[in-house]
């Protein structure tokens, strides 16, 4: 006859590995529901700085073009001029258009790996005597970039 102590040992040698499958798989559940957590919380918060940098971009284009139509710069037949904003150099990407309206580009610095932009469209209408701005800015200038965001910013007077 087998010893009651060996029995009990030998029962209790599976129980301790059951026991250990199931506190590593608990652990691994645990673990990976955190991971999804922190990757949608970064996920959520690179959003939301790129739509900051867009609606700066934005901005900083509205900015441009009511400094420089506050002489007259986009009347009607003046040609192209370079127009500098934040230190940079624009590109006119068509002038003039009818109604006598102005577009221009803007690339900026930045340090990391993307380079926000803007584009402004700067229309001059005479029935009623009006001008629209339309500012749209992208977190980055990269149009193949599946990340890129544009926020547009539209001032009318």
């Amino acid at each position: 006859m087998k010893d009651t102590k060996t029995q009990n040992v030998q029962s209790e040698k599976g129980f301790t590995i059951l026991f250990a499958v199931l506190t590593a798989s608990l652990l691994l559940a645990i673990g990976i529901s955190i991971f999804n957590v922190t990757y949608k919380e970064l996920l959520l918060s690179s959003s939301a700085r790129d739509s900051q940098s867009a609606i700066y971009a934005a901005d900083t284009g509205v900015e441009c073009a009511l400094y420089w139509d506050k002489n007259n710069y986009f009347a009607t037949g003046t040609g192209q001029r370079a127009i500098q904003c934040a230190g940079q150099n624009s590109v006119f990407l068509t002038y003039p258009t009818l109604p006598a309206t102005s577009t221009f580009g803007l690339e900026f610095l930045e340090e990391g790996n993307t380079k926000p932009c803007v584009v402004v469209s700067v229309g001059k209408y005479d029935d009623p005597t009006r001008t629209i701005l339309i500012s749209r800015g992208y977190n980055t200038c990269d149009t193949t970039n599946p990340r890129r965001v544009e926020r547009a910013l539209r001032v009318s007077y």
